[in-house]
């Protein structure tokens, strides 16, 4: 009698367990979504953030509030997510640093992007852009590279991303110079700093340089991926000068481990259905980034297959893991 009572509590908790979770999908969101952004207001992360909460606020009716976590190559932000509930009401807004590439650049760091996410939603990618100061003396990438080759050691180059970082290496060594490296929490900090004269050049996401480009006060000297820009056709591709650059970001929304699937499909519904709509390509588009929709079981493999992919690119580009 007692092992028949000890099996129906069981089943009932079973049950229990089973119809929480379908309440629990049929109600999310019934408060404030959070979207952890790794990096600081004005990157590229952070615009695509803000949009995409946006359309989410509307698609959903309910509140997505976004917060700014930068530091550590994304790291700090990470593990904010990494740490919270599991419920789906705090977001990772990801770039390819936290999500795949600091596994690469850090000695050590305090998760795997592996296990410890619950893959959500591919959102968008985009191309760097080497951009001076205007007044610089180089006008094109040829210049630049003799002119840095004939002061080893002495040209400063600010990053604020680990794709920005591995393009200023992937530079040295595919144009054989020597350019030293200053860490940023986020591009635009490094931004700031070229135009102040601190550094001479950085990497910067599409949407800034082409803000920056058309204010006149920096220089594009060329992009990281290996064809040019369509939305700027007529800046070159490094890769035209430089055979084999290639390099590209990207940004998806990730929650910690053990996210309900149900919360998770609807999540992954939503934001697919936005980057499906034409105005919010265009936006997106206006500030430098391709869409890019992934069911959860595609964005888990692609995580998996840039984590290998980032270690190769650090590999090749010479870099000691800090």
């Amino acid at each position: 009698m007692q092992r028949i009572l000890s099996m129906k509590t069981t089943i009932a908790a079973l049950v229990l367990t089973f119809l929480s979770g379908i309440s629990l999908a049929q109600s999310f969101p019934s408060k404030t979504v959070r979207l952890v952004v790794p990096f600081p207001a004005g990157s590229a992360t952070d615009m695509a953030a803000r949009l995409a909460a946006q359309y989410l606020q509307t698609a959903m009716n309910q509140n997505f509030v976004v917060e700014n976590k930068p530091g550590a190559g994304g790291s700090i932000a990470a593990m904010e997510v990494i740490r919270s509930n599991p419920d789906g009401y705090t977001l990772l807004f990801s770039s390819n640093s936290a999500a795949a590439s600091n596994v690469a650049l850090l000695k050590s760091i305090p998760y795997d992007p592996n296990k410890d996410f619950t893959p959500i939603a591919g959102i968008g990618e985009n191309m760097l852009v080497l951009m001076v100061k205007s007044d610089h003396p180089a006008k094109n990438i040829q210049e630049f590279i003799s002119y840095a080759s004939q002061r080893p050691g002495k040209v400063n180059a600010g990053y604020g991303s680990s794709s920005s970082q591995v393009s200023i290496a992937v530079l040295n060594k595919l144009a054989k110079i020597d350019t030293m490296m200053v860490p940023y929490k986020g591009i635009p900090l490094a931004v700031n700093d070229v135009l102040a004269g601190v550094v001479e050049f950085s990497f910067v996401d599409q949407g800034n340089a082409m803000a920056q480009s058309k204010g006149g006060k920096m220089r594009v000297l060329g992009v990281t991926s290996n064809k040019r820009s369509m939305l700027v056709p007529e800046w070159p591709a490094l890769s035209e000068t430089l055979p084999g650059f290639d390099i590209t970001a990207w940004f998806a929304v990730l929650g910690p481990a053990g996210i309900p699937k149900d919360v998770v499909e609807k999540l992954n519904t939503q934001i697919t259905n936005i980057l499906k709509q034409n105005e919010f390509k265009e936006k997106m588009a206006g500030i430098g980034i391709q869409t890019m929709p992934m069911t959860s079981d595609q964005l888990k493999s692609h995580v998996a297959s840039e984590v290998t992919k980032w270690i190769r690119l650090v590999k090749e580009a010479n870099i000691q893991p800090e």
